[in-house]
């Protein structure tokens, strides 16, 4: 199937979202946005179709990591996410390079087709997910093989079970996007990602 997107590569600048009136709220670095169905959005969001072994195959083409990123209206956690996370640039520059992500509403009606080739409503992706929290991103391996025929809930690598401060956030697309995944689990990688820091005279606490 062909699909036409954007080429997100080329979009470095930050357009977000907030789910409060006014319908633009400053950000550092930018603005964001509420989109129409009163989420927060990005313009470097995939555009998609929804077919998320498409989806995966084709960003797997690009040597791209998918992301799912669950949201819902009025969610304080989402805000800090687009208004803090998303507004500092060396997080967007790296999201950009090397993950391609795809918003997904939690109480949104949409049809999804998963990785095993169910197609169902955003909201009940998101319960057969197992998706409680929001925000919530889910990670899914390169290689396309390797979620064929599998629930997105079974596929996945990592997931983002609510909000992380921006150091734990790009520490986890580093931890993904590098493979850490294989060999060790995320807290004992964000420890000596610490670590390191503090021998440097570096808070992280603070980054």
């Amino acid at each position: 199937m062909t699909i036409s997107r954007r080429d997100i590569f080329g979009l470095l600048a930050l357009s977000g979202a907030s789910t409060i009136a006014p319908s633009v709220l400053k950000a550092a670095g930018g603005e964001a946005r509420v989109g129409d169905n009163g989420l927060f959005t990005q313009d470097w969001f995939l555009e998609s179709f929804l077919d998320l072994g498409d989806d995966h195959e084709e960003m797997a083409g690009r040597g791209q990591n998918l992301a799912i990123l669950f949201e819902q209206r009025g969610c304080p956690y989402c805000r800090e996410l687009h208004r803090v996370n998303f507004a500092r640039e060396e997080i967007r520059t790296y999201l950009l390079k090397h993950f391609s992500v795809i918003q997904i509403d939690l109480w949104g009606s949409r049809a999804v087709t998963d990785f095993d080739g169910q197609q169902l409503e955003e909201r009940a992706l998101a319960q057969k997910w197992r998706v409680i929290f929001t925000p919530t991103m889910v990670f899914f391996p390169k290689d396309p093989e390797s979620v064929k025929g599998k629930s997105g809930g079974d596929a996945e690598i990592f997931r983002m079970p609510g909000y992380f401060k921006p150091f734990h956030f790009i520490s986890m697309l580093e931890y993904v996007n590098d493979g850490h995944y294989r060999t060790e689990n995320f807290q004992r990688f964000l420890q000596g990602r610490f670590a390191k820091l503090k021998a440097q005279g570096i808070d992280p606490d603070v980054w």
